[in-house]
């Protein structure tokens, strides 16, 4: 019974100290990062979580427009989810690599989801601003032939 209450109290004891220390967190086990990689990366944590948040905007203005197009909600659920996990699919089975980057980098879904990305940003096949914009063409030209098949079906 003793352990048990002794192993709350250590790690109770241990996030007092770590919060009392001044230097950043450890990147590695027993490294101290300096304090300038701790605000590059608060700064990337923050576009990942804003980006995470115009990501789901944009997978739901895709829908939107795909819904209105077809104006079937299971084929629009099929043919939403044919354009988000098609790409990564097909890319994963093309052995050329040029061609595997360039449909990673045109697929909604890869190009969108670049956003969630904090570390490593030089190994991604397209920056996370830019597969955002990817996504967000996507959506906009989805809506654009909503709103067009709208209008001349029901005019």
């Amino acid at each position: 019974m003793r352990a048990r209450c002794a192993i709350p109290a250590r790690a109770a004891a241990g996030a007092s100290a770590a919060s009392s220390t001044a230097s950043a967190p450890s990147s590695e086990l027993g490294e101290r990062a300096p304090a300038s990689a701790t605000i590059t990366n608060g700064t990337a944590v923050l576009r990942a979580a804003a980006g995470s948040v115009l990501y789901l905007a944009l997978i739901a203005l895709l829908s939107l427009g795909m819904s209105t197009a077809v104006r079937d909600s299971a084929v629009a659920v099929g043919i939403v989810l044919g354009l988000l996990y098609l790409f990564p699919i097909i890319a994963n089975v093309v052995s050329d690599e040029q061609w595997h980057r360039h449909l990673e980098q045109i697929g909604p879904m890869t190009a969108g989801l670049a956003i969630q990305a904090t570390t490593d940003l030089s190994s991604l096949r397209i920056s996370p601003w830019a597969g955002l914009g990817v996504l967000a063409a996507w959506a906009g030209g989805a809506l654009l032939a909503g709103g067009l098949v709208l209008r001349l079906r029901d005019a």
